[in-house]
């Protein structure tokens, strides 16, 4: 005789227990060991599983109909809250699925249904094959992607029955999947209808999920990520889709800045989306920095700037790793949006995934985008200024306790053969061997990275103030060129002008005094002419020698 199944039924037992006065009085003693008295995950699976037998017409279940639980949830007060798929002769059904609502002592309080319609079909034969059915979605895939040639197309399709589009009817489900130009996977789902072959309905079948990496120099942190089917990418739809891809140690091959080939960005993958083990041999944990540089960056930008990404426009860059072979550098690339770093050689640089790198890469992206300062002369020590500030400004709002903020650049990627303890150093600028301090007649000629001296020194007076000191555990003594004493308004408000200055003032031929002039202009819009952070903006121009 058939009857309604379910994956978990209920066992209510009637025999009759002896409860002494002692026990009950221990139990009243003892309110720690009950701390907690409400009704477990399977309590609540076996309340709501008795529901069902005495509710079934309500929610509209059949002798046809199996249901599985999807979900469990128990309120502080008791009250529980059990989540049902269903299947109806053995497919599943979209739309089917539903929630029980049951009061503390597990009675029926009602409940929620996606949908109220019967679900009865004449038979589950289809007319349409499962072959046509995927060749539909497959082309319904290349629609959805004008302009690229997918490579790895496939299709497959299940039948279930479809209970959101109206009348329940026979369906095939088809998930198809492929992968663009980049190697990056697309994928869309393709319901038709398989009798007439109808298209009911199509969606974008890649999604977020939540994951965690083990990084290189951040130690565990959240990725948000993207699931297709059973796999994992690391592919970001939150931020604008950023990814981050492997460029299997190859490299560009560019001529006159013409790119003829680039290396690749295939997407990094994982089944269960934990991604990387902390070491270099893993290939993923280098990705697993340039991902969370990338998150944080965002975030920066977003949160405290109000930008919507990179160029303002709510659309990601993004990452390649493992670019060439002992590759000592990291790269922004405006052609193809792209942030790019080498994995160094072990003993002058390891991997250049570190945080305050890939906010200094997509910083140049922005400035790409507004100002646009030319990379040579000043312009150009600005422009890696710039980067070098928004780099370290994204370390202190990341707020990481295994890379905390700090006004060193670069820090975590040398290794001992380089010599010095980071790649530049905002307090004393000079401390690198090639960087100025103050600013000269000169200083354009200086290659950009070290030109840029002269705005990072300004940059950290204005933070910290002159003089010895120690900030987050690290030792600074930053001079002044004119012998001043300097105090700082701190990094945030830095950041904040440096940020308007940039996006309002400057242009791609700004030099140091028009630096100077936009930051003060920034200073005012943001806090007005006659105030503290005005007049700390010119005394810091001043102590660099930018009158």
């Amino acid at each position: 005789m058939s009857r309604i199944r379910h994956i978990r039924g209920s066992s209510l037992a009637t025999a009759g227990a002896v409860v002494t006065t002692a026990t009950l009085l221990a139990a009243a003693l003892a309110p720690a060991a009950n701390a907690d008295s409400r009704p477990t995950r399977a309590t609540a699976i076996e309340n709501a599983a008795s529901v069902l037998a005495a509710h079934a017409t309500n929610l509209g279940l059949t002798p046809a109909q199996r249901t599985t639980v999807r979900d469990v949830v128990v309120d502080k007060d008791g009250t529980q809250h059990v989540r049902y798929d269903r299947t109806y002769r053995e497919l599943p059904v979209l739309g089917g699925d539903f929630v029980v609502h049951l009061a503390p002592d597990g009675s029926y309080r009602g409940a929620n249904r996606a949908t109220g319609k019967a679900i009865s079909l004449a038979d589950v034969t289809p007319e349409l094959s499962g072959a046509k059915a995927a060749g539909l979605a497959a082309d319904a895939l290349r629609a959805a992607n004008p302009g690229e040639t997918l490579k790895k197309v496939t299709a497959r399709p299940r039948l279930i029955v479809d209970a959101l589009h109206g009348t329940p009817r026979l369906t095939w489900r088809t998930d198809a999947v492929a992968q663009d130009r980049l190697g990056n996977p697309v994928a869309r789902t393709v319901l038709t209808d398989a009798r007439t072959g109808a298209r009911i309905d199509a969606w974008d079948s890649v999604e977020t999920a939540t994951g965690d990496g083990n990084s290189l120099y951040s130690g565990t942190v959240p990725l948000e990520t993207t699931q297709s089917g059973s796999a994992y990418q690391l592919k970001d739809p939150t931020r604008g889709n950023t990814y981050t891809g492997d460029a299997a140690n190859k490299t560009d091959l560019c001529i006159f800045g013409i790119c003829i080939s680039r290396a690749p960005a295939t997407l990094f993958t994982d089944a269960d989306n934990h991604w990387g083990t902390g070491a270099t041999s893993d290939r993923s944990s280098a990705a697993v920095d340039a991902q969370y540089g990338t998150d944080a960056t965002w975030d920066y930008y977003k949160n405290v700037h109000g930008r919507n990404g990179i160029a303002g426009d709510g659309k990601g860059s993004y990452n390649r790793v493992h670019y060439g072979k002992n590759y000592n550098n990291a790269f922004w690339d405006d052609s193809c949006f792209c942030m790019t770093y080498g994995d160094g050689d072990g003993s002058t640089f390891g991997p250049l995934v570190a945080l305050d790198v890939a906010g200094h890469e997509m910083s140049h992206g922005v400035t790409s985008k507004t100002a646009a300062l030319t990379y040579s002369g000043e312009s150009g020590g600005l422009n890696e200024a710039t980067s070098d500030i928004f780099g370290t400004m994204v370390e202190w709002y990341a707020n990481n306790a295994s890379d905390p903020g700090d006004y060193l650049i670069g820090e975590e990627i040398v290794r001992p053969g380089f010599g010095k303890p980071a790649l530049r150093f905002m307090d004393k600028p000079s401390k690198d061997g090639n960087s100025a301090d103050c600013w000269s007649g000169s200083v354009g000629n200086l290659d950009v990275h070290y030109s840029s001296g002269v705005a990072n020194h300004f940059a950290y007076l204005l933070s910290e103030g002159s003089g010895a000191k120690t900030v987050g555990g690290v030792g600074y003594d930053s001079p002044t060129c004119d012998g001043s004493t300097v105090s700082g308004i701190g990094h945030d408000k830095v950041g904040k002008i440096w940020y308007r200055a940039l996006t309002v003032y400057m242009t791609s031929s700004t030099n140091y005094a028009g630096a100077r002039t936009a930051t003060l202009n920034a200073a005012k819009d943001l806090y007005g002419a006659g105030s503290a952070e005005y007049t700390a903006v010119a005394a810091a121009w001043s102590a660099v020698a930018v009158g």
